[in-house]
């Protein structure tokens, strides 16, 4: 037997083995073979897989109005109901391994409360080490204690002010707020207090989303509408008639055949 067969049939078994192994679920192949996965699917897998079936009473669902953090895990009401959370405008434009390990870190802040009652959300201690590094050794993950992707989050920015004062000129923000949402700076946020010592100066919106001023007018007038409906419907159904007639109210033609009434 010739020592090229021989290497072509070692070749193919090593080829088998490979084959046969599992994939890793972080694995390149899984963008082309799960571009979309089902996040309960692959939640329950993970459950199962890396948490010894802890967290089946924990739910999972896409967030469409989180943009400032991927994913959160959250402890709602005394019965202890836990609920993760993931980005979906956030996660949607990063590579399936992202959306893998920021669902895992969440598992693991589940399974701290689910375990030990542990309800530090921005805990990252020991505990949650133990299970990260745990975890990426097992399945040759990255999980790390924070998960933010600055550039998405700056993408869905789209309403920014800026500071006429001092704090124009200083870093790391030079004036400027960048927000998600239509919200001004006021004295709701915890750092205007310290702003209004130090500075001083007005912010004044300088960017916002095109057509957002349209958007808002329109709907201005299809809440008009609605309320102009409103009132037809309360005029309509005080009033009684005693014959059949025709009542213009706006641009509405209705008839009305009842009997006058006290109201």
């Amino acid at each position: 037997m010739d020592e090229d067969f021989l290497l072509a049939i070692r070749l193919q078994e090593q080829f088998d083995q490979e084959y046969r192994r599992p994939l890793s679920i972080v694995d390149e192949s899984w963008e082309m073979l799960d571009p979309s996965p089902d996040i309960r699917a692959m939640f329950l897998e993970f459950n199962d897989m890396f948490f010894w079936g802890k967290l089946s009473g924990v739910e999972v669902k896409w967030s469409s109005r989180m943009t400032l953090c991927a994913g959160v895990c959250s402890y709602e009401g005394q019965g202890g109901l836990c609920s993760i959370r993931l980005s979906e405008p956030l996660l949607k434009l990063r590579p399936r391994k992202d959306l893998v390990e920021t669902l895992l870190h969440e598992m693991i802040h589940a399974l701290l409360f689910v375990t030990q009652n542990n309800r530090d959300r921005d805990g990252h201690g020991p505990e949650f080490c133990k299970h990260m590094n745990r975890i990426n050794k097992a399945s040759g993950t990255k999980i790390t204690i924070y998960h933010s992707f600055h550039d998405e989050v700056d993408m869905y920015r789209q309403h920014w002010w800026r500071c006429n004062g001092p704090c124009q000129k200083r870093k790391p923000y030079f004036g400027y707020v960048k927000r998600a949402m239509n919200r001004a700076p006021s004295s709701l946020d915890p750092w205007w207090e310290d702003h209004q010592r130090t500075c001083g100066g007005t912010y004044t919106k300088i960017k916002e989303p095109e057509g957002y001023g349209k958007k808002g007018q329109k709907n201005s007038k299809t809440s008009e509408k609605k309320a102009a409906g409103s009132v037809i419907i309360i005029v309509i159904t005080s009033l009684h008639f005693q014959k059949e007639e025709f009542h213009w109210l706006g641009p509405l033609k209705v008839k009305m055949d009842f009997m006058w009434s006290t109201v």
